[in-house]
């Protein structure tokens, strides 16, 4: 109850309007529409008339102060307008590092995002995820992607990332970068448009080199620049185990090689050839060598290659013929050889050969005189008709001429084995 002599004013429902009344005042009527049931009207066009109403008050603060105690106690007596106002919110959007507090009635990440105008593509990043519910106090956080072109020793690949820094995406990426080799500042913006980006991270590399080992930590691009890095200096036909232009990879063993060319000339021999042609007065099996044949010289120059000490198999380069080969010439007998002597076919001529040379066609005696199954001297066997050397000769025709001399001479011509012919 109102304390004695205090004002009584009343605000009460009248023909839709709200009406204040008490004491000698006339009724006073409030410009201020009852709360009407959703039926017709959309949750969007709810929100819209929400903010025409805050821009109203934010104009106006008279308007204001004047209507909150009415709208409570309006509020009080409309259920609809109670859950009308519990419906705007206060939330904080953070959109890639700019962050404001606003009013909304959305019911969603989604809804907020669409009535901001805030679009977000596969590659950003919205937290709570698009469709979470909002509550007042909740904050937003929309952090969008941008494309990195990264090289990363050696290898390219494009990747995205929310870090408008070089520095925020190496830590999103685990990329150490101690020691590293960067094309761009670790301080840099990425922007929007995404950046190009070369990393070359620290590795150890190990060189072998002249009996020693050197291992150091570098980023280099090339094994040559890290060879150059460890005090290592290439000569002449020097190189390395790998292509020196070649990407090192961290603990990589290289080894490096020292070349010397040298060269070498060599006189080889050429080998005659030998030419046969058939002579109709030589018997069968009967080859006598008309020219000696005589090899040729050939003078070879070869390229050789010694690596770390150790000589490779050398490698031909060029050639000249000092000396042509002179082929041998040999005349080969087609005559059918006689197959007897009269009067010598009879004899044991096994024998005699056997006791002369050991039944060896090519037998020669020590004095090198006398040759063949019956040691005949080369005069004597040539004047047989034989042809060469006896011992050159076929069995058989050494056979035909013994026979010969026999009828001619006797056994006379072996004295020591001579008896054995009818023994």
């Amino acid at each position: 109850m109102a304390p004695p002599g205090a004002f009584h004013q009343q605000l009460t429902v009248a023909d839709g309007v709200l009406v204040e009344s008490g004491g000698a005042h006339a009724p006073t009527v409030v410009d201020i529409p009852l709360p009407v049931p959703r039926q017709g009207p959309t949750r969007a066009a709810a929100r819209r008339a929400a903010k025409r109403r805050r821009r109203t008050f934010a104009g106006n603060p008279d308007t204001l102060r004047r209507f909150v105690p009415k709208a409570l106690v309006v509020a009080f007596l409309a259920g609809g307008t109670t859950a009308f106002v519990a419906d705007d919110k206060a939330v904080r959007l953070d959109v890639d590092g700019t962050p404001r507090t606003l009013h909304t009635f959305a019911d969603d990440v989604t809804e907020l995002l669409a009535d901001e105008g805030v679009s977000v593509g596969p590659h950003d990043v919205v937290a709570p995820a698009p469709g979470a519910g909002l509550d007042h106090g909740d904050e937003v956080v929309v952090r969008y992607g941008r494309p990195l072109d990264l090289t990363l020793d050696g290898h390219h690949r494009r990747v995205w990332t929310t870090a408008d820094t070089v520095d925020g995406a190496l830590r999103a990426f685990g990329i150490r970068a101690e020691g590293a080799y960067l094309s761009v500042s670790r301080s840099a913006r990425i922007a929007r448009t995404g950046l190009t980006l070369d990393v070359r991270t620290e590795r150890t590399v190990t060189f072998m080199a002249d009996g020693q080992e050197r291992t150091l930590r570098t980023n280099s691009a090339t094994v040559g620049e890290a060879l150059a890095e460890a005090g290592i200096t290439l000569h002449g036909h020097d190189t390395t185990s790998v292509d020196p232009a070649s990407f090192p990879r961290d603990g990589q063993t290289i080894s490096v090689m020292r070349i010397t060319d040298t060269r070498e000339v060599r006189e080889e021999s050429v080998p005659y050839a030998v030419e046969r042609s058939e002579d109709p007065e030589l018997f069968r099996g009967t080859e006598v060598v008309e020219r000696a044949g005589r090899n040729g010289v050939r003078r070879v120059t070869y390229a050789v290659r010694t690596v770390n000490g150790v000589r490779q198999k050398p490698r031909r380069t060029a050639e000249e013929l000092v000396h042509r080969p002179v082929s041998r010439i040999v005349r080969t007998g087609t005559r059918q050889r006689p197959a007897s002597v009269a009067g010598a076919d009879g004899l044991n001529w096994g024998a005699l050969a056997a006791c002369e040379s050991g039944g060896r066609a090519g037998a020669v005696d020590p004095s090198g005189t006398y040759g063949g199954l019956y040691q005949f001297d080369t005069r004597t066997w040539q004047s047989l008709g034989g042809s060469g050397r006896p011992q050159e000769a076929p069995a058989a025709e050494q056979t035909y001429r013994a026979k010969k001399l026999y009828v001619q001479r006797g056994a006379s011509p072996w004295p020591h084995c001579g008896r054995r012919l009818t023994g």
